[in-house]
């Protein structure tokens, strides 16, 4: 083997580097070293992902997948109908109608929990009407008055099942049908934990009441695309409102 030798202005020019070395691996007196200001991206690294795209979807538009409908939010027109809607294949109380996109993802949510967990669940209500949700509305004044109804049904012209993607979902044979209990079934927390997956989201839950204007409804699930329920299940954030910074709605303006 060679020996490698070195002249004195190597033994210099070595010294100098590891001098500079150590000087920039110290950190000044009472601060912890940082890093995070030099540091590069690997140009082969997968790691990092650009920031969600808030404005891909309007939430103003009513043909919109991200549309926000609610008590300060009516639609615009108030007695639009969606263009798409088709009839959901799955068992149901009354017949359901969504549109496509979320048409689709039932059945196949309805597939999952059916695959999962050996139980079945049923559609109790899609899409309703201006002229339907009217009448609802004026079925829950009756009953209740006007001041319960505005807790739980919505007024005309502001109903997300208005969007043709709105579902309320029960189970199959019947238990705690839109009810809060129906939150403790079997079908009720599968689909608080799993509903994301096929691009749902729980829009009443049960402390979010002052945002939402609306009780505990863990029986509603509105789809909003696989995208936008993962990065609000990821980022734990549970409302609409909230996501888009948005006014709370607990009351009609």
């Amino acid at each position: 083997m060679r020996r490698l030798t070195v002249g004195t202005a190597g033994i210099a020019l070595v010294s100098a580097v590891v001098m500079t070395l150590n000087a920039c691996s110290v950190a000044p007196s009472g601060a912890a070293a940082d890093f995070s200001q030099t540091a590069t991206a690997d140009p082969g690294s997968t790691s990092l992902s650009p920031p969600f795209n808030r404005t891909a979807h309007s939430v103003d538009d009513p043909t919109s997948i991200w549309v926000v409908v609610n008590k300060a939010r009516p639609f615009n027109p108030l007695d639009f109908t969606p263009p798409d809607l088709v009839v959901v294949g799955v068992p149901h109380v009354w017949e359901p109608q969504l549109r496509k996109p979320a048409a689709d993802a039932v059945v196949a949510m309805f597939a999952a929990f059916a695959a999962e967990t050996g139980l079945k669940m049923q559609s109790q209500s899609a899409f309703r009407s201006y002229a339907t949700q009217r009448g609802v509305y004026d079925q829950d004044i009756t009953a209740n008055g006007q001041a319960a109804a505005d807790t739980d049904t919505a007024r005309p012209g502001t109903s997300e099942h208005q969007t043709g993607l709105a579902i309320d979902i029960s189970a199959l044979p019947a238990k705690c049908s839109l009810a809060a209990c129906f939150g403790d079934t079997p079908q009720g927390t599968w689909l608080a934990a799993n509903a994301w997956r096929f691009g749902f989201l729980l829009r009443y839950p049960a402390d979010k009441v002052p945002v939402t204007g609306y009780t505990y409804e863990p029986w509603h699930f509105r789809y909003v695309g696989i995208e936008l329920a993962t990065e609000m299940h990821s980022s734990g954030v549970s409302t609409l409102e909230e996501f888009f910074g948005l006014p709370a709605a607990p009351q009609y303006n």
